[in-house]
């Protein structure tokens, strides 16, 4: 078969095993009665993402071939996932946050580093083949966004959205891809691989880019936006469903289809990524960077003031303005952090941009957004209309985002020369 064909098959069941939980999991944990401890189950994936990719990668640079070490990390994050949906199950209206939390940080501990592991095996594929990287590669990963959609869209259909059959659904998936990932050609490890320092893989040489005022100013606000990354993750869903407790939004599509509803963010995010190059090439990093972030400002704000009837156009924005807030702040600020570091640090200074965005801005803020949102939302006492509360937590994100767009355009010093 041919190896396009192969991998975009590879990445579709990547990213589907994600697709499964990420953004229904929200209202499986309410239905519980763990809505006050959904920052925690969201937030752990940032703080496995400090460190876990990093141990894993220098596994597969000096000791296992990247296909061997991707299927067994599959293989341990698809039974801890399905251990979790059959304590979900035997639990059922009695789900304890202790065992069902270590069950689900076991799994995303090890799906995490598998991120990075199919890019590097997708890679070393493509070159084996003759083929140009650049050229070839973004056309494959783009399937890995139709996966994470179509299990969205599954979740929904199948009435798992509210049960612990996402997990199963993910788990049955991760294994899938073990079985799969040994399928792939080999990678190559020790002598004929880059060996790696821990200090080199953690990207802690990358930090000496802390001395340059600008590259100290990126990073800090890349951590602070890397902030907003999970919060929409975690409830936008359980925001979209609250709307049925009134009686002429019990039966709205926006209420029923919510996680159909928000896989539209991952459908612009797909279209904002052709983007990029130009206004990249047109505005430079600043400007970009500034978009991503007013893009969040919008997110959040079209949230707070939409609703499943007139307002309904405002929800669907806020799902539109999704992919230019990640994709302008993720890939562009990856391509800057490319082009603006030396050569020997290169691949450190794209791990601190990780480290900084999905390890400890996501973690620290998940764990904000937890306490805001448990205040106005989950501690109201039981009968309590929510709804105000909901936007009100969507206005102090949208005012976070706000006070960070200013504060960077104020700070970050860049000249950008467009290309001719």
């Amino acid at each position: 078969m041919n190896i396009k064909i192969r991998l975009s098959l590879f990445f579709f069941l990547e990213f589907a095993v994600w697709g499964a939980y990420l953004i229904s999991m929200g209202l499986y944990l309410g239905k519980e009665g763990l809505g006050t401890n959904i920052g925690w189950f969201y937030s752990v994936q940032g703080f496995v993402c400090i460190f876990m990719p990093a141990l894993m990668g220098i596994v597969a640079d000096k000791w296992m071939q990247a296909q061997r070490l991707l299927g067994l990390c599959h293989a341990v994050a698809g039974a801890a996932m399905l251990a979790a949906c059959s304590y979900g199950v035997s639990s059922a209206g009695h789900v304890g946050f202790g065992p069902l939390f270590t069950l689900y940080t076991i799994s995303v501990a090890f799906f995490m580093p598998t991120i990075a592991l199919t890019n590097s095996v997708a890679y070393n594929a493509l070159e084996k083949e003759g083929l140009d990287t650049v050229k070839a590669f973004p056309p494959i990963r783009v399937w890995g966004t139709i996966g994470f959609i179509a299990m969205m869209w599954t979740v929904n259909l199948l009435g798992f959205k509210n049960t612990p059959y996402q997990f199963a659904l993910s788990g049955g998936l991760s294994l899938v891809m073990a079985v799969y990932s040994l399928t792939m050609p080999a990678c190559p490890t020790g002598a004929s691989g880059e060996r790696k320092s821990l200090v080199d893989a953690l990207g802690l040489r990358a930090f000496t880019l802390f001395r340059d005022y600008r590259m100290a100013v990126f990073f800090i606000f890349s951590m602070l936006l890397g902030s907003c990354l999970q919060i929409t993750n975690g409830y936008a869903t359980s925001y979209l469903e609250a709307w049925g407790a009134l009686p002429q939004y019990a039966d709205s599509p926006m209420v029923e289809y919510s996680v159909i509803v928000t896989s539209i963010s991952q459908m612009s995010e797909a279209l904002c990524i052709l983007l990029i190059p130009f206004c990249l090439s047109r505005f430079g990093i600043k400007n970009v960077m500034l978009m991503a972030m007013m893009a969040w400002v919008f997110r959040f704000g079209f949230f707070a003031i939409g609703n499943p009837g007139a307002g309904f156009a405002f929800i669907i924005l806020s799902m539109i303005v999704y992919g230019v807030a990640f994709d302008f702040f993720n890939i562009s600020g990856s391509l800057f952090v490319d082009k603006e570091t030396d050569l020997s640090i290169r691949n450190s200074a794209q791990g601190l941009f990780m480290m900084m965005t999905n390890g400890f801005g996501a973690t620290l803020g998940m764990l904000c957004a937890q306490e805001v949102v448990n205040h106005y939302v989950f501690n109201l006492p039981e009968g309590a209309d929510v709804l105000p509360g909901w936007q009100t937590c969507w206005w102090i994100f949208s005012a976070y985002a706000l006070v960070v767009a200013v504060l960077f355009a104020i700070l970050f010093r860049y000249k950008h020369q467009p290309e001719e």
